[in-house]
């Protein structure tokens, strides 16, 4: 049995991509940023939160309020939003398999609780925990351990992107890297995960 399963939100456990892209788009045309249109995603898919923020013209010090502005449009949104395909089959199994089951997320908590709630799947998680921004995953992790006396070695983290992977070394936990999110396989597997997978039920192998 698992001490402490981790999941990332967006992208790992809610299909948020298309809607982000939609706001995304929304913010870059009413601030002169660069759009995305559909053939360029696979290669911004290869791209870290530094690189894509570089290629896209938005400068770093306006990420917070574009965060939040974004958070805030999605809010009305996401109860329309779909589940990863086969993650609601895997969910219960792993809750079973894990002494503490919970949601690290740079989204909002109205936003994961709403989606949550709407998909019947809240009280696989014994928390959410948000951060609100894209930075500090590594010290909510630690946090995290410290809540429930885990060792970082006793906490595994699931995640899509890049910075999820480099948050998880950071706080030494391992980290399950899943492709069927923003970042591409090849872009996930330069980063060294402890394990990389393309289906959820793939999850069950591990757990």
């Amino acid at each position: 049995m698992r001490r402490c399963l981790v999941f990332d939100f967006d992208g790992t456990i809610a299909d948020t991509l298309g809607e982000g892209l939609s706001i995304y788009n929304e913010l870059a045309e009413k601030n002169g940023y660069n759009l995305i249109s559909p053939d360029q995603l696979d290669n911004l898919r290869e791209l870290d939160t530094n690189g894509l923020l570089k290629h896209l013209g938005v400068p770093k010090r306006k990420l917070p309020f574009h965060l939040a502005t974004a958070m805030r449009r999605l809010r009305s949104r996401i109860k329309h939003l779909s589940l990863i395909e086969g993650v609601q089959d895997v969910l219960p199994l792993l809750r079973e398999r894990s002494e503490q089951m919970g949601i690290l997320s740079s989204n909002i908590p109205e936003n994961i609780d709403t989606f949550l709630e709407v998909h019947g799947i809240r009280d696989e998680f014994s928390f959410v925990s948000s951060i609100g921004k894209l930075s500090g995953k590594a010290r909510h992790l630690r946090s995290i351990a410290r809540t429930f006396s885990l060792a970082p070695g006793e906490i595994t983290y699931v995640g899509d992107e890049i910075r999820d992977l480099r948050a998880a070394r950071k706080a030494k936990v391992e980290v399950i890297a899943v492709t069927w999110g923003l970042n591409s396989r090849r872009s996930l597997s330069r980063e060294n995960p402890t394990f990389l997978i393309d289906q959820p039920s793939e999850l069950l192998d591990i757990v």
